[in-house]
Order: C-alpha cells, then structure tokens, then sequence
C-alpha cells in the first residue's frame, strides 16, 4: 500500500511540476484541482478515442487531466465482456495511477415508445452499472435523447423517470451513480430536465450539465442553471474552453456561486494535430477561469 501511494504522490508531483502550474496559480494545489474542489478530466469522445488504455491513462497523466469518463465503442476496450479477471486489471492500472476513473459514458437513452427497445437500454444499462462496479468507477452517464412527436410529451417524460428510477434503485446496490447527461431533441431544454426530474425519486440519479446552446434559451442561462441546479451531480460536461460563444465565464461564475465540487470534464469535437499540446492549453485555460471566477 505504501509503495503505491508512494508511486501515485511521484506521478502527481511531476505531473504538477512538468505543467508548471503551481508557481502560476497559487489556488492550484498539487493534485492539479483548485481550491474550489472542481477538478478538470477528459471525456474520450473525440480526443481520446484511438487510445488503448495504456496510453489514454498515461497521456492523462503527462497532461494533468487527472479523471476520465469512459466512452463505449472506443479503442480502450472497457466494455462488457470483460471478463472478470480483465476487469481487475483495469482497475489496477487505475489505482496504481493518480487518473480517476470517473464513470463510463453510455449512449442509453429511455425515450422510445417500442417497449423492446425500451427494455433493451434498461438492461444493458444495469449490464454496464455491474462493469462500472467491478472496475472502480462510480457512475454511469445515461440519457434522454427525444420527445418523439407521436406521443404525448407528458407520457415520455413520465417514462424517462420511471427508468431513471428502476435504474437509480438497481445502481444504489453497486454504490453507483446514474449521470442524466443533459442531451438530445427537446430533452435538453431545461424545462423538460426539470420535469423529468421532478419525476425521479432516487437520490443517486442527478444531472450532468452538459454546455448546450439550449442552455441559452429563456429565461438564459443564469435561469436555467438555477431551475436544475438542486440536481446536479458529480460531472459536468464542456467543450474547448476556447472555441466557440458558449458563455464559459458566466458558467465557471455559476458553479463557484454554488461551491460545486465536482469534475470538470472536457468532450472535445475538434481534431488537434498535437492532442497532448491541446490538452495542457485547456488545462491552463480552466485554471484560469477558476482563477477569476466570482467568489461567492
């Protein structure tokens, strides 16, 4: 045990002494996370999408990005049919790194009115709950993806909570969180988050914000983020931190009003020719929007 702390206190020091990053920012402290307690991590969706384990983990590492959200379908291979053994070794690779592995990103969803499809990615969502358990993570980020138009929204919406529940309840015996990414057609218009959600009755089922452009629609992004914030979870979700209009300051504003404490997590859409020289910029980037956040 000694020899493994030992090990992950090495990694996080040269980690924070390679970036740099304690003799700029002095909130810094010398896990790479901020006095406010958010801390900064990668969604593999696009930048970490070719990487096997290995170098996923170690590319976060030299980076500082120090927490990471597994995506399905990508080259790190952390899927169900893992066998238990293999599952073990993820694990390992993860407690014997400073890299937190956060949770996995699943694409299910519980909006569908074919009641087989329905059942499907309620399944397979306590499927991957099990994988989350046996790997270290602490959650799975699932979503709704549409109000269809042939059904009364109403209906849907109640549908959408009553699976988030029997999926919530199944989570609670694997000590797992369910991460409601905020997503989709017409359910990631806050209004519907907040009807869904007043529909979930179990305490591990939360939001993951996830920087839409809906969340810009009336009444803006101050009254949306204030009409789901009781609900927030652990996980946060946004893109390049320097690309693109998406109000971070007033968000980053927002989150140290409310003493958020949770992950920070970057879901890149762009192609970088240098991924790591990338990852270090918006490192430094949300270090400064931290840095001049209004304090509360």
């Amino acid at each position: 045990m000694e020899k493994k702390l030992s090990r992950r206190l090495f990694i996080e020091k040269t980690i924070t002494s390679c970036i740099g990053l304690v003799a700029i920012n002095p909130l810094l402290s010398s896990s790479g996370s901020v006095s406010t307690g958010m801390r900064f991590g990668l969604v593999t969706y696009q930048w970490g999408r070719d990487w096997d384990l290995p170098s996923l983990i170690a590319n976060c590492e030299k980076t500082g990005f120090l927490g990471v959200e597994l995506r399905t379908q990508h080259a790190h291979g952390v899927e169900i049919n893992l066998t238990a053994a293999q599952r073990d070794e993820v694990k390992k690779r993860f407690n014997d790194s400073p890299v937190t592995c956060i949770g996995y990103g699943s694409n299910f969803e519980y909006h569908s009115p074919d009641p087989e499809k329905l059942r499907e990615n309620i399944e397979q969502t306590k499927e991957y709950i099990k994988l989350c358990k046996d790997i270290g993570a602490t959650g799975i980020k699932v979503k709704p993806n549409d109000l269809p138009a042939e059904v009364l929204k109403e209906i849907t919406i109640a549908q959408i909570a009553t699976s988030l529940n029997e999926v919530g309840k199944f989570a609670q015996d694997y000590g797992q969180l369910i991460r409601v990414e905020v997503h989709g057609n017409f359910t990631q218009e806050l209004p519907n988050m907040r009807a869904i959600f007043e529909q979930v009755t179990e305490p591990n089922v939360k939001i993951c914000w996830n920087s839409n452009d809906t969340d810009l629609l009336p009444p803006g992004l101050e009254g949306n983020f204030n009409m789901v914030k009781k609900w927030f979870g652990d996980t946060v979700h946004v893109r390049e931190l320097n690309i693109g209009d998406y109000p971070y300051r007033p968000l980053f504003d927002l989150f140290t009003g409310i003493n958020y404490n949770g992950w920070i997590l970057l879901e890149a859409r762009t192609d970088p020719e240098d991924r790591i020289a990338a990852m270090k910029e918006q490192l430094n980037l949300f270090h400064q929007l931290i840095t001049n956040a209004k304090k509360p």
